[in-house]
């Protein structure tokens, strides 16, 4: 098979880059990986001659170049279907599908008032009503998959998915930001706190080089 080559944005910062690497990485394949410098001078350029977008992450498999984070997960899911990426259920899968799209495409007010940032110290901020909204609908979507799913593992259908890497910034984030959590949402930010390929990337965020 051609190589697999992951582009990347900081770990610290990077959200998107992370979401489709634990994606990758829990196929077990091998692949490798660049990590570009975001926020510095000539970065734009590099991101560029990497991704026609000129964002992370963008995957490279042969002369394919993949540049959306979840178009990059279902790509994986495809080309590794061992890796059960997607729940086997249809129901499940079809509901795995659109709390993924959700999280893509939505919950600004979260992002916008609590960005991801691997380094900060763990400490609460003001923000708004939106953020709150935000949070309230993340618990409910965790805590609702995972009643209804989570009877086979610790994860929002059991086995860990394309979902739950969607959701991996913001378990970061409600951490860093110490958003207090309860039930099933606060057992499902733990699991996934603890999960292997989240804990490989903080180590590494922690570790790399930040300008300043």
């Amino acid at each position: 098979m051609e190589p697999l080559v992951l582009y990347l944005g900081t770990k610290t910062y990077s959200t998107w880059s992370l979401r489709a690497w634990l994606a990758l990485r829990h196929t077990g394949a091998p692949f490798s990986e660049e990590v570009i410098a975001l926020y510095q001078s000539g970065s734009r350029e590099a991101l560029l001659r990497r991704s026609p977008s000129g964002r992370v992450p963008a995957l490279r498999h042969g002369d394919l170049v993949i540049w959306d984070s979840l178009a990059i997960c279902e790509y994986v899911a495809e080309l590794f279907p061992e890796a059960r990426l997607w729940p086997a259920d249809r129901a499940a899968r079809a509901l795995a599908r659109s709390v993924s799209s959700e999280m893509h495409s939505g919950f600004t007010a979260l992002r916008n008032a609590m960005s991801m940032d691997l380094r900060r110290e763990i400490a609460p901020i003001a923000h708004d009503a939106a953020a709150d909204a935000d949070i309230s609908r993340v618990t409910s979507i965790w805590n609702e998959c995972r009643l209804a799913h989570g009877g086979k593992g610790e994860y929002l259908f059991g086995h860990f998915t394309i979902a739950d890497a969607m959701f991996a910034p913001v378990v970061t984030r409600l951490r860093t930001y110490a958003v207090p959590l309860t039930g099933a949402a606060a057992a499902y930010a733990e699991a996934m706190w603890r999960h292997p390929g989240l804990a490989e990337w903080v180590a590494a965020a922690q570790a790399e080089s930040l300008p300043g």
